[in-house]
């Protein structure tokens, strides 16, 4: 029970916490924070310089430009962002009808591919590799049996290795947390007999086991002549438990109803995520417009977002690359996995309705359907669009182990379209552990680094965070590409994605792995071009290009 219980104390602990203040402190924290913007040479951190580059230019652009965010849903009202929005001036409003006739009906700053009836969003998906085990499940016992396909078996036992995994994980936990629900009222009914006030500290919970004064006779002794010594010692362990580690039973709730949904929809076999969605027997046009429904699921397109085109000229929260960036959500992430017909979709709608940078700040070990993805990428490369992914944060090798949506045919070993660009994460330290633990990395497969630990961003209902990932990493070259096309709009989308890699900061030193406590390796081994996004660089490097093309 006790090894259980601290099981999921670590569990619970994993959870990543953010530090939430007041826009007054949070903007004032923020300008020394705000290191990712910083320089290289002048403060001493891996930041992109954009602080550097704004400090220098003088040029001034009347062009504009959208980035797609292919992403969760959003806040629409956040004061960071307002105005920042991507407007379809060719739909007219809440009428119900698809007036500009690209099979949406009042997609008028976006899209919710996973939107259920008029106003609601699809919150839980299976994870891919259920999807996967589901479909080919009697494929491969006769695969297995013929021995036909090496590479679709390989896939196949690593789907069912990835579910076992999980599914033990996830069910475990979820079997820690109602034991702990279950032990609170007890616990706390059992030991008001000798803290009527419930005044217990974890100090006094400790007394309960020292020596009585009265009678000389341990509280220890005196309970197991009354045959109670186990139960009340086991309940002392619950509550100081949860003492240690400031649970509330609102918090125990929460952690009961994450991980039950993990196992009873995102890990169930029989749980049917598409039977909902509005349409979704259509081809294109499925969902609804509601980009801001759910409260749980706004929050990472609202970080991703910001990053990218927060305010510039207010004096609150973030500071994006540039005010004449204008955000296009496309809701597809839930609680899971996305959906691969989801994912080509808004990049096709992204293409069409005149996005020049797609941001994907999602990633999956698994993909059903690879080919309709990479003919959307080809679609975007062919209009003359970037796509910015993430690497993913599974202190993985994707070289090895895919993560998906990518630019690179695993059965095949070759590179299968040339306009995306794939994000790992870096810190501020400068150090062996300048990169996270948990980012993903590859020779191949990850093109650069960029800073994606401690960042800060906007969250919903008009608060500011520091958060993490390489989800926060993206964006960082999402929105560099945005900067080089407002300025230099003549450049090709191969020209764009060789000057951002081209221009990065070279970094020549040994580092720790990610996922291992103290192995190292050359940072050029991590990531194709060995580099660190620097903006000031590929803006230096953009205008030379462009100067040549005139």
């Amino acid at each position: 029970m006790r090894t259980f219980a601290l099981i999921g104390i670590l569990f619970l602990l994993s959870f990543c916490k953010s530090i939430k203040l007041d826009n007054k402190v949070a903007q004032k924290e923020a300008n020394v924070s705000f290191w990712n913007h910083k320089c290289d040479e002048q403060d001493s951190v891996y930041g992109i310089s954009l602080d550097k580059w704004y400090a220098e230019n003088t040029k001034k652009t009347n062009q504009g430009i959208i980035v797609a965010t292919i992403d969760s849903q959003i806040d629409l009202d956040h004061e960071d962002l307002q105005g920042k929005f991507w407007v379809n001036k060719n739909e007219i409003p809440d009428n119900g009808i698809d007036d500009d006739n690209n099979g949406y009906i009042d997609d008028i700053n976006g899209w919710n591919f996973i939107g259920i009836d008029d106003e609601k969003t699809l919150a839980f998906c299976n994870f891919e590799f259920v999807r996967y085990i589901n479909v080919y499940k009697q494929k491969y016992e006769k695969e297995k049996i013929e021995n036909k396909n090496k590479y679709f078996l390989e896939e196949y036992e690593r789907a069912l290795k990835k579910y076992k995994s999980e599914n033990k994980y996830y069910s475990t936990y979820l079997k820690v947390d109602n034991m702990l629900i279950s032990a609170y009222y007890p616990a706390k009914d059992s030991l008001r007999r000798y803290f009527p006030k419930e005044d217990y500290t974890i100090e006094k919970l400790d007394s309960l086991y020292q020596i009585h004064k009265e009678n000389d006779k341990s509280l220890k002794q005196r309970l197991k002549e009354n045959n109670e010594s186990k139960k009340l010692g086991d309940l002392i362990f619950y509550m100081k438990t949860i003492k240690e580690f400031e649970y509330t039973i609102e918090s125990m709730k929460k952690s009961q109803a994450h991980n039950d949904s993990i196992v009873n929809k995102l890990l169930n076999f029989g749980y049917d995520d598409r039977i909902k969605i509005k349409n979704y027997q259509l081809e294109k046009g499925y969902g609804n417009n509601n980009l801001n429904s759910h409260h749980r699921l706004r929050r990472h397109n609202t970080e991703v977002a910001s990053i990218i085109a927060a305010n510039r000229n207010n004096t609150i929260g973030v500071k994006g690359f540039h005010n004449n960036i204008k955000i296009m959500p496309l809701n597809i992430s839930p609680f899971g996995n996305e959906h691969d017909k989801d994912i080509a979709n808004a990049i096709y709608y992204a293409v069409d309705n005149g996005a020049k940078v797609i941001n994907m700040s999602f990633s999956k070990e698994f993909s059903l359907d690879q080919h309709s993805v990479t003919k959307a990428l080809n679609y975007a490369q062919k209009n003359n669009v970037l796509v910015v992914h993430v690497s993913g944060n599974g202190a993985t090798d994707i070289d090895e182990n895919p993560f998906y949506p990518s630019d690179f045919d695993y059965e095949n070993k070759q590179e299968i379209v040339g306009n995306l660009i794939t994000v790992g994460s870096i810190s501020k330290r400068r150090d062996s552990t300048m990169i996270p633990f948990s980012s993903n990395y590859g020779k191949n497969n990850v093109d650069l680094f960029a800073p994606g630990e401690d960042i800060y961003v906007a969250v919903p209902d008009n608060q500011y965070d520091f958060y993490s990932g390489t989800s926060l990493a993206a964006p960082m070259v999402s929105g560099t590409a945005a900067l080089i096309w407002l300025y230099y709009p003549n450049l090709t989308v191969q020209e764009v994605k060789n000057i951002i890699l081209e221009s990065g900061v070279t970094i020549d030193k040994m580092v720790i792995k990610p996922g291992t406590e103290n192995e190292m390796v050359h940072f050029s081994e991590l990531c194709k071009t060995g580099r660190v996004l620097n903006t000031y660089n590929a803006m230096k490097m953009a205008a030379e290009v462009s100067k040549k093309k005139k």
